[in-house]
């Protein structure tokens, strides 16, 4: 009595273009996940820096003694540190040109903010659109190999005189597979882009919720002077 075929049996026994798709959706299953778990961590820390540097900007103090510590410090500027210490470089520089009113200044700390979060939105979105690749053509190519593989089985049957189960059965399970395994590349790259496109609006908004608040803190200061 013949045992039944494994996975790895009729994964072996398919066709050479059914090899080609799965071959094809396990390296794309491989580098999505592997840009997942990276994103993952990035997101995370950038969540923490976030709520870091609010708790520690908020605290109070002088905003002069603020951007010379986070400035002095050697070490590339992320997230909230980033936009700010752009704004406040800006800051200083239009409130020692002449001939500079108050709106202006505003105007210009509020154009280099938003240059410098435009700068981080898309290190944030950097890979993301991959993922979102994978997810929408990983089950047409595994559904490519399903269609040929099952052409195939087909076209080899009308060779055979008398056609069982048996014989039709195997065939067609080996070109099932690439539908599988397209499925399996596609449903977690989607979710991921889902949950990182939610994360990326989330830091977006707190990053312009800062210019915002910050622009009202400056201009108070200007109209205080």
């Amino acid at each position: 009595m013949n045992s039944e075929p494994s996975v790895v049996e009729l994964i072996t026994g398919a066709s050479l273009p059914v090899q080609l798709v799965l071959i094809i959706l396990v390296l794309a299953s491989i580098a999505s996940w592997a840009l997942i778990i990276h994103k993952a961590r990035v997101y995370k820390r950038a969540v923490a820096r976030v709520r870091r540097f609010e708790g520690s900007f908020w605290a109070g103090g002088s905003l002069n003694d603020f951007y010379d510590r986070i400035s002095r410090e050697a070490r590339a500027r992320e997230g909230h540190e980033a936009v700010f210490e752009a704004g406040f470089r800006e800051f200083q520089r239009l409130r020692q040109a002449e001939e500079r009113s108050h709106g202006q200044i505003i105007d210009g700390v509020e154009r280099a903010m938003n240059v410098a979060q435009n700068r981080q939105i898309d290190q944030l979105e950097e890979g993301v659109p991959f993922l979102a690749t994978v997810g929408s053509v990983s089950p047409y190519v595994g559904l490519f190999g399903t269609v040929w593989g099952i052409m195939s089985a087909f076209m080899n049957l009308g060779t055979m005189q008398s056609a069982t189960l048996a014989a039709v059965a195997p065939p067609i399970a080996e070109a099932l597979i690439a539908t599988a395994m397209g499925l399996f590349a596609a449903i977690p790259a989607v979710i991921a882009y889902n949950r990182y496109t939610q994360r990326i609006d989330w830091l977006s908004g707190r990053y312009e919720n800062f210019i915002d608040e910050f622009l009202g803190l400056l201009q108070r200061q200007l109209g205080g002077k």
